[in-house]
């Protein structure tokens, strides 16, 4: 079992950065591949970042490329999901999600990951 809390989120201007953070409780989380998900309000659950176990390999929504940056602290169990230039439309609650798989790679779709935090707020005012 892993359990994953998320932290950093808020209410920020359009234009601002945040930095969300995803505590794994697992000691092998250098095997997790994780992602980052986010859900607004009367619409579905979609994707925007996810790393590899090994950190190498990310893939990120074509909404947020070049804005955020999702990286990984085996050190610290975390993984991190760095978010420029925000604007209203980055509105959402994010999840934080987890997956063993059996090779170093990256999943994009929700029903890949076993694994959710309970997810945090951002909220973008323009």
């Amino acid at each position: 079992q892993v359990q994953l809390v998320e932290s950093g989120g808020g209410l920020v201007q359009a234009g601002d950065s945040l930095r969300l953070s995803c505590a794994a409780s697992r000691r092998t989380f250098s095997r997790l591949a994780m992602g980052w998900f986010r859900q607004a309000p009367g619409k579905e659950r979609e994707f925007v970042a996810a790393v590899s176990w090994s950190g190498g390999r990310t893939s990120y929504a074509d909404s947020v490329k070049g804005r955020f940056t999702i990286s990984r602290d085996s050190g610290k169990n975390t993984v991190y999901l760095q978010m420029n230039r925000l604007n209203p439309e980055d509105t959402a609650v994010y999840y934080c999600a987890a997956v063993r798989p059996s090779s170093d790679n990256y999943y994009a779709k929700w029903d890949e990951y076993d694994y959710w935090g309970q997810g945090t707020q951002v909220t973008v005012s323009s």
